[in-house]
């Protein structure tokens, strides 16, 4: 068994950036790529957890009501 993780595949892509942003970044020393790839990886993190919220809404909508209705379960045996 060897300790290396296999390299994610990568794909050349072109996108636009504020130019001034961009001079910036590369006079920072700033890894353009990975900071990209960093964002997007973020914003579909983010993306999923709105899409999972809404179709689990109405399964946490029971949920909240139920517990509303009738307290938390086994509340009886907490003990703080």
């Amino acid at each position: 068994m060897t300790g290396t993780a296999a390299k994610p595949h990568r794909k050349p892509t072109n996108i636009s950036l504020d130019v001034d942003l961009l001079n910036e970044a590369k006079a920072l020393g700033i890894n353009i790529s990975r900071t990209a790839e960093l964002g997007l990886r973020e914003a579909v993190a983010k993306q999923r957890a709105v899409l999972w919220k809404q179709e689990n809404k109405a399964a946490i909508d029971a949920s909240n009501s139920y517990v509303d209705r009738q307290g938390i379960p086994l509340a009886s045996h907490r003990k703080f």
